[in-house]
């Protein structure tokens, strides 16, 4: 009898399922996603090396009352350009500026993941948006909804329809507040990914990343849930965000996207009365808003930023794949700076050997640590803080109501061309003079962020010292720019 070569059935779809689950591990990246809030930033991103971006279009995400909403007729561009993972090259310049014929906008290595926050309180007036918003973004080609309300989540997956087909992938928002095994089971119904609460510690990450893989807690698409958590960027006083401090004093709900910041003011502290000394009372008074409700600093209600580069290592090692920067209302300089530095970190981690399950730090990691926390200053921040990560119960207060940045940055022109043969930009000097030895960033919707030094500048062909407002100049640009450009100027604080 002649023997078969065939593979028996079992055997093969054990191997099969084997190779399977090593290309996954192989193929496995460490996501750093991006806060968005206008195109400046999404290029900005770009060019920072994101993995994916999120955002939110006007109305129902957490952050409708202070960023730069998108409207629901840029989710298909979005969605476009994040396949694409590049701008595209919208502007057709006049004859006089020449640009190289090969020239296709903001570059990149690879496309993107985009998610839309619904991610606010709904209440029942606010379905039909909600239903208008989320089939929106399913028709544009929107990777995921990020939402925290039921009703988002059985819509977005379909629950409605005779045959339960999804219309788009959800993720879970921390506005959920997930800090156990036992809800993450509940939601991993609906979802493939979950933010979990930033209240917990690594090691309680840990234990519900192993109670994943123990339990094979899976999403729709039958894959383990991953794990993503904010790791860098504000973080609320409130659980999870969950504040009704704008809602008790402008009638404002941090919940529905609109609050007022009411946490960040700067408060004076006195006792009541006088006459109470043994047991005084004390009092706090917004010191530019009629509001009463302190006391250890003006800001007591207003924690330092988060950040966790200098352990993502351990987050990385507890579970969490995705790396979430906080910042949809900051400016693009922002975005490009912190997530260059997180996506420089997390590449470096992914290939690093482990040593009893955990990553082995490069020789040069503290040098990059120093490096990284210098562009962090030089950006928006509060100070910074380890959040609860590591165990810290008690949370770490700002000095004072904005930025505590080494620098910030003022408009000083604008761009009116750019010839790409010499790789020299035009410009037209509107608001603040410019010097020799100035440094500058360029900022454009298909732009981004390009840094620069004043190292020359003409005016009329003449080497000047300065630019004043009125003049038009030029300078050496070898990145392309384009005539919506906006050209700031960096003053140290």
């Amino acid at each position: 009898m002649k023997r078969s070569s065939a593979v028996p059935s079992c055997l093969l779809t054990e191997c099969l399922n084997f190779q399977n689950k090593m290309n996954r591990e192989v193929g496995k990246r460490l996501e750093i996603m991006a806060p968005v809030g206008c195109y400046e930033s999404l290029a900005a991103a770009i060019q920072a090396g994101a993995g994916s971006v999120y955002f939110g279009i006007q109305g129902l995400n957490m952050r409708s009352g202070s960023a730069n909403n998108f409207t629901i007729d840029d989710l298909k561009k979005i969605a476009d350009i994040c396949r694409a993972g590049r701008m595209p090259e919208t502007y057709q310049s006049p004859q006089e500026v020449l640009y190289p014929e090969t020239a296709t906008g903001t570059a990149q290595c690879k496309p993107l993941n985009s998610y839309l926050t619904v991610n606010t309180i709904m209440y029942d007036g606010d379905l039909d948006k909600m239903r208008r918003i989320i089939d929106a973004a399913a028709d544009a080609g929107i990777t995921a909804i990020i939402a925290s309300d039921v009703a988002a989540m059985t819509y977005a997956r379909g629950w409605d329809r005779p045959d339960h087909k999804p219309r788009i992938e959800v993720h879970l928002s921390t506005q959920l507040n997930i800090s156990n095994v036992e809800a993450l089971k509940f939601y991993a119904q609906f979802a493939d990914v979950v933010v979990l609460a930033r209240e917990l510690n690594m090691d309680q990450v840990r234990h519900i990343h192993d109670e994943i893989v123990r339990q094979q807690i899976r999403g729709p698409k039958g894959e383990l849930v991953r794990i993503e958590m904010f790791a860098h960027g504000a973080l609320c006083m409130a659980v999870s965000g969950k504040c009704y401090m704008s809602l008790h004093e402008y009638n404002r709900s941090a919940n529905r996207g609109a609050c007022a910041q009411v946490c960040r003011h700067a408060y004076d502290a006195f006792v009541e009365d006088e006459a109470l000394a043994n047991e005084p009372k004390y009092l706090l008074k917004d010191q530019d808003h009629d509001i009463q409700l302190g006391i250890e600093n003006k800001y007591i209600m207003s924690p330092k930023d988060l950040k966790t580069i200098h352990f993502i290592n351990k987050m990385v090692d507890a579970g969490v794949e995705v790396f979430k920067i906080e910042g949809r209302a900051r400016g693009p300089e922002y975005v490009k700076t912190v997530v260059g530095c997180y996506s420089e970190a997390a590449r470096l981690i992914e290939t690093s050997a482990k040593k009893d399950g955990k990553h082995i730090l490069p020789d040069n990691w503290d040098e990059l640590i120093v490096k990284w926390d210098e562009n962090f200053s030089r950006v928006f921040n509060r100070g910074f803080w380890n959040g609860y990560y590591l165990g810290q119960r008690l949370g770490e207060w700002s000095h004072n109501y904005g930025s505590v940045a080494q620098e910030h940055k003022e408009y000083a022109a604008k761009t009116v061309g750019w010839f790409s043969k010499i790789g020299i930009g035009d410009f037209l000097c509107e608001a603040h003079e410019l010097k020799r030895g100035d440094e500058i960033l360029i900022i454009g919707p298909t732009t981004g962020v390009i840094e620069l030094t004043l190292d020359e500048i003409q005016v009329d062909y003449k080497v000047v010292e300065t630019v004043h407002k009125g003049e038009r100049f030029t300078i050496p640009v070898s990145a392309k720019i384009r005539p919506s450009d906006k050209v700031y100027v960096i003053v140290k604080n």
